[in-house]
């Protein structure tokens, strides 16, 4: 199949289209034609070398941490789905590798792609709403009532934290710029600071 290979770490290495060996499907894993693909800031970071103490991918190796898809197999083991499943996917850390045109991804890390979203919409979901759960939910435990600040609530994590805070209830500051305002006002923020103009830590209080 084809993909895309890095060969080197280095913030000036380039990505190298190349033939590689179509991945191995195990018991618990759905084997997914790739329709989508998101690429993200962690993509780059990788690439560039500085998570190899804690991520260690020996070269050459594919990157691209989101996808969207459709299962064309299944392990003897998995149960939730089938050949022909449209689904969208954050592969675990070790596993990723969505710069291809199939990706063998453990079950557990697959859901179905909602039906009103297309391929492209999908992809580009997983891994910033997966951040923003975890923070705020796993991490934070944020209830209803509470006060959340938001850095940089137009980005892809800061839109989908916004939303998800909302859903439980917090009362949400954040920054963007006057472009953004009304995007992160309609997905939920209650206060908006400028940070071309404004500084928030003197603006918010008890966030």
């Amino acid at each position: 199949m084809k993909a895309f290979v890095v060969d080197k770490y280095g913030k000036k290495a380039a990505l190298r289209l190349a033939e590689v060996p179509a991945p191995a499907l195990q018991e618990e894993d759905v084997l997914v034609e790739i329709h989508a693909a998101g690429v993200n800031l962690l993509d780059a970071k990788i690439r560039d070398g500085e998570f190899k103490p804690f991520l260690r991918y020996r070269p050459p190796f594919v990157l691209g941490h989101d996808v969207a898809g459709i299962v064309v197999r299944v392990g003897s083991k998995v149960r939730k789905f089938k050949p022909g499943d449209e689904i969208y996917a954050r592969p675990r850390d070790g596993r990723v590798g969505t710069f291809a045109e199939f990706i063998a991804i453990n079950e557990a890390d697959v859901a179905l792609k909602p039906k009103n979203l297309s391929m492209e919409e999908a992809a580009s979901i997983p891994l910033v709403a997966l951040t923003a759960w975890q923070v705020l939910v796993e991490k934070a435990g944020l209830k209803r009532g509470q006060k959340v600040f938001i850095q940089a609530g137009s980005g892809g994590v800061g839109t989908f934290a916004i939303q998800l805070a909302k859903h439980l209830g917090a009362m949400i500051a954040t920054t963007a710029g006057a472009a953004s305002t009304a995007l992160v006002k309609s997905l939920g923020a209650d206060i908006v600071v400028d940070y071309r103009k404004d500084d928030f830590e003197k603006l918010l209080k008890g966030y």
